[in-house]
């Protein structure tokens, strides 16, 4: 399958007729072939207009054909071979294992959600019988299922040029919902995008699918976005990206005359406490896995320990030291984006001119372009809860170190955080009376708390949680990652005394192979 620098819209291959832009080499500073040309607001309309055409026919499908779609996507992307890795490789600078990981994380979440569809769960059928002869009143027969909620913006990340992007985890989800999609392709893997939305095109073909339910837009700014969340025939967003450009699709969202959802993945630096007894105990081993865990990408990972939190201690110093030492030997690594390269140099640069923050430690110094040098910087809890500068993103290789004179101060350290995606606690069996009175607080600050691990890396899977309060994301009650991420496409539908001619398979009576509740009981 050739690059040609199209989008795809409601089964047709098109090229733009907007500003032209290109792929570049991060790693090179190379430019890709061929030209993108960005999508005017007519192929906003035209595309979003096809889905809702398409919504009833593809909400109505057979979940079985739903799922096999899901599964064809699937299919189709393996068979696109060398040629999708090789262009995700040379358009992101990641290393070819990564991406080829990251393929294979893509499939998994396609398959996953097939699997889901088929079970039928998220249905979520209920059905309370008439009681015709109950007083004072009698009640009537009330059934309630789970519908989709109409075309879906997808925005792809920077981060993950497949598993976030053009068939990632919020096109699964919301195709497994039975949403119809229109993506916004991110500017920074352009061809990449092209070839996956090439392969969905082709999955729609031979799965029998309404063209309509997938298209791709190409834009290198912002405006054809802000045109796709404001089109009326869009319900619902999904977006991973920074907290500026989410919050500004928010408010594009909050201002329609018909207010929609927004999904937004932000911003959050995912603390990691170093509990007494834990650093004591095996304090090298918490550094390796930190710094580790630190560098990994580049740091270019929402999940990224931007955060250390610790007691005073010689325990603490012996961390510090050999996490320092650690770090001076990480080579520089090739950053996503000219764009990305650049923020990440000023938030380091701000950290370097605080007062407050100290630095401890930096990696090899970069002699390619956008390479990440690692920084680690340390404060004291006094500071950090004087300087709400201090729990500001850094997009990058990145860490503060922050020191607690108290457990006491451990624990406002934790308060004062704004809400996180991730949390960790590193602690050693003596340390309970402590991690518990953290837990109180952490679970109400992230959507997920892990123990003696290290945040980066998320399992797709049924109980992950890929969300958090503000500015985490923008719907703490969410997660964009594991099954439960189709709820987000879904809303309930009552439906009373209705003939049962009229009544989706899930909600007839007898026996429809659905897990359902019935008169209050499965």
């Amino acid at each position: 399958m050739n690059i040609c620098g199209e989008m795809v819209i409601g089964g047709r291959c098109i090229a733009g007729s907007g500003t032209a832009f290109y792929a570049q080499n991060p790693a090179s500073g190379e430019t890709l072939e061929p030209s993108f040309a960005c999508a005017n607001e007519d192929n906003v309309r035209e595309a979003c207009s096809l889905a809702s055409v398409a919504f009833d026919e593809y909400r109505n499908i057979p979940l079985e054909q739903r799922a096999c779609f899901l599964e064809c996507i699937a299919e189709e992307i393996l068979a696109l071979g060398d040629a999708l890795v090789d262009r995700a490789v040379a358009e992101s600078g990641l290393p070819r294992i990564r991406i080829e990981g990251e393929r294979g994380r893509t499939v998994g979440q396609l398959r996953l959600f097939a699997s889901v569809v088929r079970a039928g769960h998220w249905v979520d059928a209920r059905i309370d019988p008439a009681l015709p002869d109950r007083t004072p009143l009698p009640r009537s027969d009330i059934r309630l299922r789970h519908i989709p909620l109409g075309p879906v913006a997808v925005f792809g990340a920077s981060n993950f040029p497949l598993a976030f992007s053009v068939a990632g985890g919020d096109t699964a989800s919301a195709l497994a919902a039975g949403c119809p999609v229109v993506v916004k392709a991110h500017p920074a893997h352009p061809g990449t995008s092209e070839l996956v939305a090439k392969a969905i095109h082709c999955a729609a073909s031979r799965s029998n699918i309404p063209a309509g339910v997938f298209s791709l837009l190409f834009d290198s700014g912002i405006e054809i976005g802000k045109a796709l969340v404001a089109d009326a025939a869009i319900k619902a967003v999904g977006f991973t990206g920074s907290r500026a450009a989410g919050l500004a699709l928010m408010n594009v969202a909050a201002r329609r005359s018909e207010p929609i959802p927004v999904y937004a993945e932000m911003s959050s630096i995912n603390p990691v406490f170093l509990l007494p007894n834990a650093l004591e105990n095996s304090g090298e081993e918490l550094a390796s896995g930190f710094v580790s865990s630190l560098t990994l990408g580049a740091g270019q990972f929402c999940t990224n320990p931007g955060l250390v939190v610790g007691l005073a201690s010689e325990a603490l110093n012996e961390f510090i030291s050999a996490a320092s030492a650690d770090l001076s030997g990480v080579p520089a690594q090739t950053m996503l984006t000219e764009g990305i390269h650049r923020a990440y140099e000023n938030s380091v640069a701000n950290m370097v001119g605080n007062p407050a923050v100290e630095l401890l430690s930096q990696g090899a110094e970069a002699d390619s372009p956008n390479g990440c040098q690692a920084n680690l910087f340390m404060s004291t809890a006094k500071q950090f809860l004087e300087d709400a500068s201090m729990q500001d993103e850094v997009f990058g290789a990145a860490s503060l170190v922050v020191q607690c004179e108290s457990t006491e101060e451990l624990v406002a350290v934790a308060e004062s955080l704004e809400g996180q995606l991730t949390a960790t606690l590193q602690l050693h069996d003596d340390d309970t009376d402590i991690a518990r009175k953290l837990l109180t607080v952490l679970e109400r600050k992230v959507g997920r708390v892990l123990c003696n691990g290290y945040p980066t890396g998320v399992e797709v899977c049924h109980a992950m949680v890929h969300g958090g309060p503000f500015p985490a994301t923008s719907d703490s009650r969410t997660t964009s990652v594991g099954s439960a991420a189709i709820y987000r496409f879904l809303r309930p539908v009552s439906y009373q005394d209705m003939p049962a001619s009229l009544l989706s398979a899930e909600l007839r009576d007898g026996n429809t192979g659905l897990r359902r509740l019935v008169d209050g009981s499965y």
